[in-house]
């Protein structure tokens, strides 16, 4: 990932709250299971370390999600780790809604009712 992608991530990622936070028992298959589930949904994910009971540093559990997610660290703020992972099935959806309004256009423009969609409302 370059820098210039992990500083677009940064940015989108300012506004998000934190997903889940991770606390006494550090990294568990549960936290694990957690995170997957969130990254299929969100891809952008922010993470908080509680730094007070958390028995290993962020940038330690930022490295153990990474390896056993897949994800991208894109960087650890404080307590604040952001995860990127890229989820196919939810780019998938984006690019069949594309694809559906690119057709209904297309059809629209094609018929003789200037380009509406509903042609009993626009009926000369």
């Amino acid at each position: 990932m370059t820098s210039k992608e992990r500083a677009k991530f940064r940015a989108e990622a300012h506004n998000l709250t934190p997903a889940f936070q991770i606390g006494k028992y550090g990294v568990t298959e549960p936290v694990v299971a957690q995170t997957e589930e969130v990254l299929d949904a969100k891809e952008l994910i922010k993470v908080k370390v509680l730094l007070e009971s958390c028995p290993e540093t962020p940038r330690e559990v930022a490295d153990k999600l990474s390896a056993k997610t897949g994800a991208d660290v894109i960087g650890v703020i404080g307590g604040v780790i952001i995860l990127y992972r890229y989820s196919e099935p939810l780019h998938e959806k984006a690019i069949k809604k594309a694809a559906n309004i690119k057709k209904a256009k297309k059809d629209a423009a094609s018929n003789n009712y200037g380009g509406r969609y509903d042609k009993d409302k626009w009926k000369k």
